[in-house]
């Protein structure tokens, strides 16, 4: 499994309330489109006294590299990426394999 790690910044001049809507109601949509996508993971960052550097980290899986670069490279991935510009002031992505490390020792 391969998975697309973004994190994300928010457009300034957008409320929370209205990142959010863009991201967790409109977007999905878009994402669902994408041909060979397995499952879709949103992370919003908690609201905090403090500014964080990323307004949240999504998550997609593939089932390979292969399916990572066509559903982005046909034209569902164009009109993902046009909606991204509507609230999205940047997207940092790389490509990851999940690895479950067990939190206890064998045999504890």
């Amino acid at each position: 499994m391969i998975k697309v790690v973004a994190v994300i910044k928010a457009k300034p001049e957008l409320t929370r309330e209205e990142f959010l809507h863009f991201w967790n109601v409109e977007h999905p949509a878009y994402v669902r489109k994408l041909p060979g996508i397995i499952r879709y993971r949103q992370n919003p960052a908690i609201e905090h006294r403090k500014a964080w550097p990323y307004s949240g980290m999504a998550e997609l899986w593939f089932r390979s590299v292969a399916d990572v670069k066509a559903a982005y490279g046909g034209s569902e991935g164009k009109e993902l990426f046009d909606h991204e510009h509507h609230f999205l002031e940047s997207v940092e992505w790389f490509l990851a394999e999940e690895v479950d490390v067990p939190l206890a020792a064998a045999g504890d």
